[in-house]
């Protein structure tokens, strides 16, 4: 079957969905898009479900060319995109003809792109999902977790439905200082005063270290007063504080338990926004409600049926 061949494959590009769910108690992560929104309207703007199978593009260095035609659709970050060396813009829909290059560079706006496919794309099911874990050689092409490699064939079986336009709104890329929805709870109550008062008042800087697994901040050394801790469940956006007092987000490709503290956790929007933060990005802490989360969640779902 005809569809798109890697001719360069960048340093990372993963086949992601919605991710893999109800099988934590296996040790098994979640997986799924980094920037779920993102992936959401890349599929909306084809008439895909939202978590319909598409690629993640991780800084760029990815060259597709194509074998046939077909409708694709391009949001998340700008990471230099051309057709055949013309420039592409993130958020909307475009043809692609047979012989045609689709061409990734570098970040400039934002870490991660999402490339939707008519229908989605075709990979083989593992415990319910093709999300690409890497680390635990889950899903992606051959359903062991890689990255795309050259020669890989990307294919899809729908058609797409064209025409469709991203609301003015729909880019979730963070501004220049960010602020990220915070769920207290877990155990900040066990942290000093001074510590609580500075997680939520003062800047904090995206280090080098972040991947799918969690993204470390750097700012204030908060400190923790409260009692060892047996290792518990981690949700997505837990913000772990290890004993060097610097806080760790994790996201989708986490671990499934640990015993470091925690301050609560990131809402699924904060996590998305998160995701395509570069390294060196100031960003704040904004508390909010469990229900002004879960509010928010709900309006970003109904804005896809």
């Amino acid at each position: 079957m005809k569809g798109l061949v890697v001719e360069r494959a960048g340093p990372l590009a993963l086949i992601q969905d919605g991710g893999r769910f109800g099988v934590r108690h296996l040790g098994v992560t979640q997986g799924g898009a980094a920037d779920w929104v993102s992936l959401g309207w890349a599929n909306w703007l084809l008439g895909n479900a939202p978590q319909a199978a598409g690629l993640e593009i991780t800084v760029g260095g990815l060259t597709l060319c194509a074998e046939t035609s077909a409708t694709l659709a391009l949001t998340g970050a700008d990471l230099g995109a051309t057709l055949d060396e013309t420039p592409l813009a993130p958020g909307a829909s475009f043809t692609i003809a047979p012989g045609q290059r689709l061409a990734f560079e570098r970040p400039r706006a934002g870490l991660r792109a999402y490339l939707a496919f008519p229908g989605g794309l075709e990979a083989p099911s593992v415990l319910g999902s093709v999300a690409s874990t890497v680390r635990e050689g889950l899903g992606g092409l051959e359903g062991q977790g890689g990255a795309l490699g050259e020669g890989d064939r990307l294919v899809w079986s729908g058609q797409g439905e064209p025409g469709r336009r991203l609301p003015d709104d729909a880019s979730i890329l963070p501004g220049e200082h960010p602020h990220l929805a915070l769920v207290s709870g877990a155990q900040i109550a066990g942290f000093s005063g001074t510590s609580v008062f500075e997680a939520f008042n003062a800047a904090w800087t995206v280090d080098q270290r972040a991947d799918r697994m969690g993204v470390r901040l750097t700012g204030p050394e908060l400190r923790y007063l409260g009692a060892g801790m047996v290792s518990e469940g981690i949700p997505l956006g837990a913000v772990q504080v290890p004993a060097d007092g610097q806080p760790i987000i994790l996201l989708n490709d986490r671990q499934t338990i640990g015993g470091y503290p925690r301050l609560g956790a990131l809402t699924p929007l904060a996590c998305a926004q998160l995701a395509q933060c570069v390294p060196g990005t100031q960003v704040r802490l904004r508390p909010v409600t469990a229900s002004q989360a879960r509010e928010a969640h709900l309006r970003q779902l109904t804005r896809w049926r």
